[in-house]
């Protein structure tokens, strides 16, 4: 290999390796409680903020339901469709600063997100300081 063809494939492994490490795409929700599969969340980033929408309702019986508890713009809102991660910023290894909704009780809770390897999300939601919350672990969902 010449020295610019090598140049070229480091840079698109490189890239490859990049976009892989994102938090960025779909990812399978589990439920901490119960172990379920609960749907799939498309996490994406608008200027700047990541944010995060559920796209798939994996048990029918819930795939209508609304949420009757959100307060404000979300009350009453289908739960399918819904941006239910608010505003969180890049700080190092993990994106925080934002919002996220337990559609369940209507609550927004203060959030975090970090990536627990390529494929697997740490998901902390909590009250004051991140010691009093719960914690979810979301899997990538494969293309």
């Amino acid at each position: 290999m010449n020295n610019k063809k090598c140049i070229v494939f480091l840079l698109l492994l490189l890239a490859h390796f990049c976009f892989s490490q994102s938090v960025l795409g779909k990812w399978k929700t589990i439920d901490d409680e119960t172990g379920k599969e609960k749907g799939i969340v498309e996490i994406y980033e608008k200027d700047g903020k990541i944010f995060g929408t559920i796209i798939e309702i994996l048990e029918a019986e819930h795939r209508t339901k609304k949420c009757i508890l959100c307060q404000g713009s979300d009350k009453n809102k289908p739960i399918l469709g819904m941006t239910f991660i608010k505003g969180l910023s890049k700080d190092g290894n993990e994106y925080n600063g934002g919002k996220i909704l337990d559609p369940k009780n209507g609550k927004l809770y203060k959030c975090y997100i970090t990536l627990e390897g390529k494929d697997k999300l740490k998901v902390r939601g909590y009250i004051g300081f991140s010691l009093f919350g719960r914690t979810q672990y979301w899997y990538r969902v494969k293309k």
